[in-house]
């Protein structure tokens, strides 16, 4: 184990950041410190939020230009009951580290920090001939535009490298997440004269059971690397008292697409599902897009994912056949928005992201920081297809 990497995980792990409501100050000033301690340009970002500061750093000035990105956020612990230990201790249990973030992703950022140092004086001294843009970002796990401010302030690149926790695998797609509240009105009443009102939870039956055939439809829609598309119904919201018929019914559907999709392609499903059941049931519905994760996906042999896959199966021995991520992540900053050639890759098991008892095994964490840092010096000494 890298002691020092495990130092830094450690410090991450133990400062508390989680979002709601957004409390990622105390690492991004940590980071800012740590990185002016190593001689390295560092910058705390106050956009989009003064109270909610970013991190960006520049190592060289070389081309091509190699951007390693991670989030600082991380999702509330739940019931500190359930965890085994407390989860911002940062607790040691041979060779992993738990806590809250810990693979998700507070592990890939320690990664990419230690990466910018141990490569910087290679950089520099032009024995590489690119150069590095690290980015600590805020407000992923909410879909907010931390690393799309990043991008937009000139902190880009011609590649980028998502740390999230993939085992080392390399996703050139990724699925996108749409959720969506769809209300389902009535009218209410006295629960003892309920032909007086208008139930809204009887009037969201057709409306779940047209979302049951929606899913079973697209299902259908499959890519090789992600998967199939679903439409989960994950909250039904309805009634405010025992004795009153509810007036209205709210429906939370969870939609994961596929990057042959669009979120406009899966408005327009929904508002023909919902015209349809109107139509049919006389009843009145509305919905909103509450938040979106486009999906995104690059070509499977970019001469990124082809590095990335041969050092990770040099290093890791990890599978070098292409793969997709089911989640969604800040790469779709990168290849929809700044149009840069980007992969989401990092030590650490996806599995283990918003559990109890979360945690991440140090050994592989070393190994990540060794792998990223030997595909780094393959492309910074490579020209850019940009």
């Amino acid at each position: 184990m890298d002691e020092e990497l495990t130092t830094i995980i450690s410090e991450l792990v133990s400062r508390e950041t989680e979002n709601p409501p957004g409390n990622e100050r105390r690492v991004a000033e940590f980071i800012y410190e740590w990185l002016i301690e190593h001689d390295i340009d560092a910058t705390l970002v106050r956009e989009p939020y003064e109270n909610r500061p970013q991190i960006a750093a520049r190592v060289g000035d070389g081309d091509p230009t190699v951007v390693l990105n991670g989030h600082i956020d991380v999702v509330p612990a739940g019931n500190r009951d359930e965890w085994s230990c407390p989860p911002y201790a940062a607790e040691i249990d041979g060779e992993s580290l738990y806590g809250r973030g810990s693979a998700d992703m507070k592990t890939g950022v320690a990664v990419g920090m230690k990466a910018l140092v141990d490569l910087k004086e290679s950089v520099e001294s032009d024995d590489l001939a690119g150069s590095l843009v690290f980015q600590a970002a805020i407000g992923e796990e909410t879909a907010e535009p931390g690393t799309k401010t990043l991008l937009e302030r000139g902190y880009d690149g011609d590649y980028g490298v998502v740390l999230e926790p993939t085992e080392m695998r390399t996703a050139t797609s990724e699925k996108g997440l749409a959720w969506y509240k769809i209300t389902v009105t009535g009218e209410p009443s006295h629960a003892s004269r309920p032909d007086q009102g208008d139930n809204a939870i009887t009037n969201a039956r057709p409306v779940l059971a047209a979302l049951e055939d929606y899913d079973d439809r697209i299902g259908d829609r499959e890519d090789d690397l992600v998967g199939q598309a679903h439409a989960t119904v994950t909250q039904i919201e309805a009634g405010t008292k025992e004795n009153v018929v509810p007036e209205d019914a709210v429906i939370t559907v969870d939609r994961r697409f596929l990057p042959s999709e669009s979120a406009d392609q899966l408005d327009d499903e929904i508002d023909e599902l919902l015209a349809k059941v109107e139509a049919t049931h006389g009843i009145e519905t509305s919905w909103q897009r509450t938040r979106t994760y486009e999906s995104a996906a690059i070509d499977i042999n970019s001469s990124l994912a082809e590095v990335f896959r041969e050092k990770s199966a040099e290093h890791a021995d990890v599978s070098v056949e292409p793969w997709g991520v089911k989640a969604s992540t800040d790469v779709r900053n990168f290849v929809n928005d700044a149009g840069i050639e980007a992969i989401t890759w990092g030590p650490g098991d996806l599995s283990q992201a918003h559990t109890y008892d979360e945690h991440v095994n140090l050994v592989d964490a070393t190994t990540g920081l060794r792998t990223l840092k030997a595909a780094l010096r393959e492309l910074l000494d490579q020209p850019s297809d940009r």
